[in-house]
């Protein structure tokens, strides 16, 4: 092929990659802005998980996702001092906080109880003090009961942790929250063991949109 064929070809191939890279970075950055239920349900068909696959979904990567993760490793940190009883993950640029149901709720209940106040005011807490952050809250349950009984109940958990932490001064705009049911074990709900492992509350913890701006 001539050469002066073969250089505006290859121009153009590199002017669309160069693109679509700036495309995808910002769908990531429209994704972390919005923290919504549908995408990390989406990503979480894919990974098991809509918590991880909202913060999978949220990643920016390069010198902003550095930041992002440098931040999120010291909010992580002290996420662990300050919430016993959850485990908390760095998971990619976000948080993944993990609650077992029975700490925060009664059986077949969706109030928070009182012994689990104070948890949550701790975390409402940090997220006071890294206010740029969102956060998208994932109930789960058990697969024992009707489908649409435990996404129902899931999703009322959800919803009051939700409650809970806004009436302690985190802004609503920056929660959201999806009820997955029993469609996301992370067990076997063949034993009563496997059975508890699965009746969680998930947090995924990932940058608002602010942060995500080069």
């Amino acid at each position: 092929m001539n050469r002066t064929v073969v250089r505006p070809i290859i121009a153009f191939t590199l002017a669309l990659s160069t693109a679509a890279c700036a495309s995808k970075r910002q769908a990531g950055a429209a994704i972390g802005a919005g923290v919504g239920a549908a995408v990390g349900g989406v990503v979480g068909n894919q990974t098991g998980s809509t918590a991880r696959g909202a913060i999978i979904g949220a990643v920016v990567g390069g010198t902003a996702g550095a930041v992002i993760g440098h931040q999120m490793d010291q909010q992580a940190k002290e996420l662990e001092q300050v919430i016993p009883g959850a485990v908390v993950e760095r998971v990619g640029e976000g948080i993944q906080v993990t609650f077992d149901s029975g700490l925060l709720y009664d059986f077949d209940s969706d109030q928070i109880r009182s012994a689990a106040a104070a948890n949550l005011r701790s975390l409402a807490a940090n997220l006071g003090k890294y206010p740029d952050t969102d956060v998208l809250i994932v109930g789960h349950t058990d697969s024992m009961g009707a489908d649409e009984y435990n996404r129902r109940l899931s999703q009322q958990r959800a919803e009051a942790a939700q409650r809970f932490l806004t009436s302690e001064g985190v802004a609503s705009n920056r929660l959201r929250t999806s009820g997955r049911g029993e469609i996301e074990p992370i067990a076997t709900n063949e034993s009563e063991a496997g059975r508890q492992a699965n009746r969680r509350i998930e947090l995924a913890i990932v940058a608002s949109a602010s942060p995500r701006r080069p």
